[in-house]
């Protein structure tokens, strides 16, 4: 599932506030990102973030078990794009990445420490 969000946060940022790790780039610039669902490497979340019109679109969807290539050209991959998994990691991502906006808004005076005394 692609969405785009009009945040004005780096790559970095975007990866720490939504629990994903950068794991590399692609040839097109985009941030390649997952979010593991267990102690294995799958399920997991696979996200690739790119600029796009002053905001980052997310290419969201789930890697249910490791791709299987076989030969030249032939890959199997068993990733889900759709549905109230996905639907349920978008509302989590954008929550989440609202509550960071919003939380480094301000001036440093009026967002405190972010210490508890």
């Amino acid at each position: 599932m692609d969405f785009i969000l009009k945040i004005q946060e780096s790559a970095v940022s975007i990866s720490r506030a939504i629990g994903y790790v950068i794991i590399d780039t692609t040839e097109k610039g985009e941030y390649n990102m997952v979010r593991k669902l267990a102690g294995d490497n799958y399920p997991r979340f696979h996200i690739y973030l790119g600029q796009k019109g002053g905001g980052w679109n997310f290419s969201l969807h789930l890697d249910q078990k490791k791709p299987v290539y076989e030969g030249s050209g032939s890959h199997a991959h068993n990733g889900e794009y759709f549905g109230p998994i996905i639907d349920g990691e978008v509302d989590r991502i954008k929550s989440a990445l609202a509550s960071s906006s919003s939380q480094n808004s301000g001036s440093p005076e009026d967002r405190g420490s972010g210490w508890d005394n």
